[in-house]
């Protein structure tokens, strides 16, 4: 295939190498950690206890408040006695597929940017998805928040649509794991806000590790 030139000032001019260049500027994720980078701190939420302390608050409070608001819009005592069996089964099977559906958008989101393997897998109570994977700030910050929106944006049409009595609490309490149990990816985003823009993030799934010039 010949390649496009073009004169310019005199000279040839590629723009299929411009845009090469331009796409090596943007880049969004690495395989191995750049020349010049070193590491910066670490996060890890199962073992820091001042950030996990942090996290484990702000979730508590996000649950308490939206506890409150689902109680203003739907009182919950109507909607207990509307409650059995199936649908405590079915609140539980729904957090799990939370769960596992909150992981799996993290992990397309990072196949996205150009990740490589993606590990899952579980870890106490909670699921991570992972990477070995050096990602850009902005990608990185995409990631963390994508379960949260994308989800959220789901679970409030439910909402919407069950507007009342048992159903609502379901789907609301499923809303409630997932605002407050993304409090450690609020956290993270909120943080590395603070810092340079060039600054790259390793994220094995229980751990994330920045790196910076």
């Amino acid at each position: 295939m010949l390649q496009h030139v073009q004169f310019l000032h005199g000279q040839q001019y590629f723009p299929s190498r411009k845009v090469e260049l331009g796409c090596e500027l943007i880049k969004r994720c690495y395989d191995e950690l750049p020349a010049g980078y070193s590491k910066l701190f670490a996060i890890d939420l199962q073992r820091d206890k001042k950030p996990a302390l942090i996290v484990n608050v702000l979730a508590l409070v996000i649950a308490a408040v939206m506890a409150a608001v689902g109680a203003f819009l739907v009182p919950f005592g109507s909607a207990l006695r509307e409650a059995g069996l199936i649908t405590a089964l079915i609140l539980l099977l729904s957090i799990v597929a939370y769960m596992l559906l909150h992981e799996l958008v993290h992990g397309i989101c990072m196949r996205l940017f150009g990740s490589g393997k993606v590990k899952y897998g579980f870890t106490g109570m909670y699921a991570f998805a992972g990477s070995g994977s050096y990602f850009a700030k902005g990608p990185y910050i995409v990631i963390a928040l994508a379960p949260v929106v994308v989800l959220g944006a789901v679970l409030l049409g439910l909402n919407l649509y069950f507007s009342g009595g048992a159903a609502f609490w379901v789907v609301y309490i499923v809303q409630i794991c997932n605002v407050g149990g993304a409090a450690g990816d609020i956290y993270v985003t909120f943080r590395f806000m603070r810092l340079p823009k060039d600054i790259l993030v390793q994220d094995s799934g229980v751990a994330m590790t920045v790196y910076a010039k």
